[in-house]
């Protein structure tokens, strides 16, 4: 589980990682430990934010479900894509105006 938690934030990081002239304009995180919390902005335009929380604590089933969203700007059109998400014991689950649907 912790883990997990771990692993969301330094995912958060890395996606904001600066590259060439992009900068992080904002990175916020709360994490504790049954819930986290994280927001991050750079200055191209992209972000990220989610928030997770364990569910049935201390049970056979305990799970962290997870909803978020990110979005960045195509470089080429100007576009600006967003994906939202959940994430649980079912998996990932995106959506986005850019994904196809099943």
């Amino acid at each position: 589980m912790k883990f997990f938690i771990v692993f969301a934030a330094l995912f958060a990081i890395a996606l904001a990682a600066p590259g060439g002239d992009v900068e992080i304009v904002k990175l916020v995180s709360d994490v504790g430990p049954e819930e986290f919390k994280f927001e991050s902005e750079t200055s191209d335009g992209a972000a990220h934010s989610a928030e997770g929380k364990l569910k049935d604590v201390g049970t056979e089933h305990e799970a962290i479900v997870v909803h978020g969203s990110y979005s960045w700007v195509d470089e080429k059109t100007g576009e600006k894509f967003t994906v939202n998400y959940v994430a649980d014991e079912n998996g990932y689950q995106p959506q986005g105006a850019h994904l196809p649907v099943a």
